[in-house]
């Protein structure tokens, strides 16, 4: 399953709470986006009109068979590909119109996201792997290492930060990865296929 987390940076919202039931505005709203690929002779929709909105604090999962177009869906949200048509708005910002500078520092303090298969960096160690969200946003060195130590101790990871990738198992990494998306307070987590390991 694949999962939306916002975080409850504007509002506070219990688990499960539509956007609509607390009389604000959503973190993330999707309107009608639609994802083609291929030219006039083969043409694969990939998403084809989908819209939905998600209120800060809330957990959604988003289901389906393998090639429904899950992955894709994520990637959009989280500017990795690009909508054909429709918008995605996140703290009511169109990010479908974000360019060079503004998206990168949307993807820099906004966005968390958790890959199926981690994508920790192989030359780094579970501290620096977390760490780096914290050093690409620029936070202050002083204030690094309390929050890595802090979110590896609610993801139980505490005993894995001086290993490397190779050294974890497959749930050690994604917890890793999972505390690299997580550290740095960003207003959405996307996770594809989190607990696949």
């Amino acid at each position: 399953m694949t999962e939306v987390y916002a975080t409850p940076h504007t509002t506070t919202a219990r688990p499960g709470a539509g956007a609509s039931s607390l009389g604000g505005r959503p973190i993330l709203s999707v309107r009608q986006i639609e994802k083609v690929y291929g030219n006039r002779d083969s043409v694969t929709h990939a998403i084809n009109d989908i819209s939905f909105d998600v209120a800060p604090g809330e957990f959604v999962g988003i289901m389906g068979p393998s090639g429904s177009g899950k992955t894709t869906l994520l990637n959009c949200v989280a500017t990795i590909d690009t909508v054909t048509s429709g918008h995605i708005l996140v703290d009511g910002r169109d990010i479908t119109t974000l360019r060079s500078r503004a998206l990168a520092k949307f993807r820099r303090d906004d966005l968390g996201f958790i890959f199926q298969d981690s994508n920790l960096l192989d030359t780094l160690t579970g501290f620096e792997n977390i760490a780096l969200a914290l050093t690409v946003k620029g936070d202050p060195s002083s204030s690094i290492k309390p929050r890595v130590q802090a979110i590896a101790r609610t993801l139980g990871v505490e005993d894995v930060l001086n290993k490397y990738p190779y050294q974890m198992s497959g749930g050690q990494k994604q917890r890793i990865a999972a505390a690299r998306a997580m550290v740095a307070d960003p207003k959405l987590v996307l996770a594809d296929e989190p607990t696949g390991a």
